[in-house]
């Protein structure tokens, strides 16, 4: 195996090619570790853009819930004017029905004089 004897051309080639795959890898992690960075950076980026919106959606939820709480108060204060009014009304009907009573039996008790008054008895 003394003899063995390799073309300057081979080792030449096998050399680029050798460079080549060393620059290519190289090329690649420069890539990969771009790309990390990139991904890192995005990922705050989004986590802070997300804690934001929450905070911005929470304030105009609560902003939203004070709005109703002040709308479901209005409607207590109607329903109390409401309910006052209703009370009212029943005791004008409570009213009204013990008037109409009342006359009841006054037309009553006055039914005979009435009678007299026509036949000509009572003036």
């Amino acid at each position: 195996m003394t003899d063995f004897k390799i073309p300057i051309a081979l080792v030449a080639a096998m050399a680029a090619q050798l460079a080549g795959g060393v620059w290519w890898v190289s090329q690649q992690a420069a890539t990969i570790a771009s790309l990390e960075e990139t991904g890192s950076k995005l990922g705050s980026k989004i986590a802070i853009e997300d804690n934001l919106n929450m905070k911005r959606d929470v304030q105009d939820n609560a902003m939203e819930i004070d709005y109703l709480w002040d709308e479901a108060d209005d409607l207590w204060d109607e329903y109390e004017s409401m309910m006052m009014h209703i009370s009212a009304i029943n005791e004008i009907k409570q009213r009204i029905a013990t008037i109409e009573t009342e006359l009841r039996y006054i037309g009553r008790d006055h039914e005979s004089m009435i009678d007299l008054k026509g036949m000509g008895g009572v003036d």
